[in-house]
């Protein structure tokens, strides 16, 4: 008789439990499902606090056009053209066509994924826990400098002429925020404020809300706002396009280090789309690119978890008594 490696016979053990799986599981699972704060619409069996894959193989998806959008924190239109060279890359990586989907608000971002319009997506850093929660998020990267380190802060800025010289001086005036579900928009400065220096909004000092991070970085340096809460990595890159000047800006507090945008797919997309989906930001070639152009201190993608990566977030959603309503 003629041997075969152990290794053929790991393979064919491996093969059989899952089969095994597949086919006497399923109900097991479904007895199973944990979902913590989740939505009902998904599982989380492993506890990893994100959706998992279905259990039925028939409520997977295979997509034959990929739709991506990135988070709406500036124009659309600048962004669309930023990212071509890579969605052409996700393209030739999946074998798929892949669209850019430039959507307006973060509400829509998170409905399109929802409702199966949306695959893939750059969402910002305070709305990871609500897309996660109520869309079936799963964010597997993040953009980080070419040595691995990463992040952005939180900055609450003022006009360069400004009375204003410390977060105190915001008793009184007042403040714009960007969205409710913004981390550096809204949720982080409305807890430092609070727990660093007493100030509770709409309280000790008055809110508006802008809706986007460039429109609060313009109202400030146009003067039609007193202060704004923004991301000094969009701050940064507006400065550096030469949208805004910045002797028009002043800081008056930084906050500490947060992870940035997080890059993910849909819970529901067949294992192996969501594979090639992931080997596409792995390997795609930064030098030279528009995306190096635009993110002058990102030259990469790594790994991130969100269950690790965003649990500062989450901390600070607890301080704000944030509940991830999906409804």
């Amino acid at each position: 008789m003629k041997h075969r490696p152990l290794q053929f016979y790991f393979t064919a053990v491996w093969i059989m439990l899952a089969a095994v799986l597949a086919i006497g599981a399923g109900p097991l699972w479904a007895e199973t499902c944990h979902r913590g704060t989740l939505d009902a619409a998904y599982c989380d069996r492993d506890r990893d606090l994100v959706a998992d894959l279905p259990v039925d193989a028939s409520e997977w998806v295979d997509p034959d056009t990929i739709i991506f959008s990135y988070t709406p924190v500036e124009d659309p239109a600048v962004y669309q053209k930023v990212w071509d060279g890579f969605i052409k890359h996700m393209a030739d990586v999946t074998g798929k066509k892949v669209v850019f989907f430039p959507v307006q608000s973060y509400a829509a971002q998170y409905e399109a994924m929802r409702s199966g319009r949306l695959h893939v997506a750059g969402v910002n850093t305070g709305g990871n826990p609500v897309a996660v929660n109520c869309a079936g998020f799963v964010p597997f990267a993040m953009m980080a400098a070419p040595d691995g380190s990463y992040g952005y802060e939180m900055e609450i800025i003022v006009p360069a002429d400004s009375p204003i010289q410390s977060p105190e001086d915001l008793k009184g005036k007042a403040l714009a925020f960007t969205s409710p579900t913004s981390n550096s928009g809204f949720k982080a400065p409305s807890a430092i404020l609070k727990a660093d220096f007493g100030l509770i909004a709409d309280q000790d000092f008055k809110t508006t809300f802008s809706g986007k991070h460039d429109n609060s970085v313009m109202g400030v340096a146009n003067k039609d706002y007193q202060a704004a809460a923004v991301a000094n990595s969009v701050l940064k890159r507006m400065i550096s396009r030469g949208v805004v000047d910045p002797a028009q800006i002043r800081s008056i507090y930084k906050s500490q280090t947060f992870p940035t945008t997080g890059y993910g797919h849909a819970h529901n997309l067949d294992p192996t789309v969501a594979a090639k989906i992931r080997q596409a930001f792995f390997t795609f070639p930064w030098g030279g690119s528009d995306l190096q152009k635009e993110f002058k201190d990102e030259g990469r993608f790594i790994s991130i978890s969100y269950e690790h990566d965003w649990a500062v977030i989450r901390k600070i959603d607890a301080a704000n008594d944030v509940r991830y309503d999906c409804k």
